[in-house]
């Protein structure tokens, strides 16, 4: 599945049937990962109409001034004629948005279930687990740690374990997952990241201090992984990011100690350049997803010169 975006492209790439996490801190680009994966669909989908995605994506207690603003970037990008939006906004009773994501699900399985192939985007689970356990408290359930119910967990590997991509046997169809979770102060070992990351087939993690710096997607390439890998990449695709992952994950490891010292070998300082063009080409405006040739381009360059990388990016 294509998202338009270099960085997911390249580095962690997403399969039709997958479920990819996406989790950060507040105003970090989750939502942006999320809208440029939908605006993407557009070229996409006047290739082919068997190859149609047609996208769902689930507001779970944002406010309604979001969700217009939302609603008006998919209009004005014409991506409305294949997408649905569900949206159960913070004005809403806790029951809604507990059950705002299961009718979303229910409308991508119809996609799934008649060969066809579907996104679903929940955004976000942190805010359905925090009005289950407002509903849970009610109730007069015992409560568990962060005062969440015990079954927080069967909540939602219940509603990601629908995603999946059927046999041919079955039609061929496909129900893809992207759920949002958000941070607090970047901790992934906090009580519903960490229930969510075992279910999810991999996850892309946002970090505040590299989205203030201007690298935009902010992804952390350590942290960040997809468990269908290359498999799910094109060729081309495969060829040239095949070891940009790595790289990149080495050269912010030795760039933070670079800054202390000035005396490095001739291999640490291949390594720092060759990082910083990768991390350059990786950068992109936000809300204007990439066509597969545009996002390839930019890193078989990376290996010229620097002037030639500046002028690509």
């Amino acid at each position: 599945m294509q998202t338009g975006l270099k960085a997911v492209n390249g580095l962690v790439p997403i399969g039709r049937g997958q479920r990819e996490l996406i989790s950060g801190d507040r105003q970090t680009g989750k939502t942006a990962i999320a809208i440029d994966t939908i605006l993407n669909q557009k070229q996409m989908n006047s290739r082919a109409e068997s190859e149609t995605l047609y996208c769902v994506y689930v507001a779970i207690g944002q406010k309604r001034s979001t969700v217009a603003q939302l609603v008006q970037i998919l209009s004005e990008g014409n991506a409305l004629e294949y997408s649905i939006l569900v949206a159960a906004t913070a004005s809403d009773p806790a029951p809604l948005q507990f059950l705002a994501p299961y009718s979303g699900c229910a409308m991508g399985e119809y996609f799934r279930d008649n060969g066809m192939h579907a996104l679903i985007i929940y955004d976000d689970l942190s805010k359905q687990a925090v009005a289950y356990r407002q509903m849970s408290l009610l109730l007069r359930r015992p409560p568990g740690r962060e005062a969440f119910p015990g079954d927080v967990f069967y909540l939602h590997s219940r509603l990601l374990e629908r995603a999946a991509k059927r046999s041919d046997q079955t039609g061929a169809g496909s129900l893809t997952a992207l759920p949002v979770i958000e941070t607090q102060a970047g901790d992934v070992s906090a009580y519903i990241p960490t229930n969510v990351i075992p279910i999810t087939d991999g996850q892309i993690c946002l970090e505040t201090e590299l989205f203030y710096r201007g690298i935009r997607p902010a992804i952390n390439v350590g942290l960040s992984v997809s468990r269908v890998g290359s498999a799910a990449q094109l060729k081309a695709m495969k060829q040239v990011c095949g070891s940009s992952k790595l790289e990149l994950a080495q050269y912010r490891e030795v760039a933070a100690f670079a800054q202390f010292g000035s005396d490095l070998d001739a291999a640490t300082q291949a390594l720092l350049n060759r990082g910083a063009r990768l991390t350059e080409v990786s950068k992109q405006a936000q809300y204007a997803p990439l066509n597969i040739e545009n996002g390839i381009r930019p890193t078989i360059n990376v290996d010229l010169s620097i002037s030639c990388v500046g002028s690509v990016a």
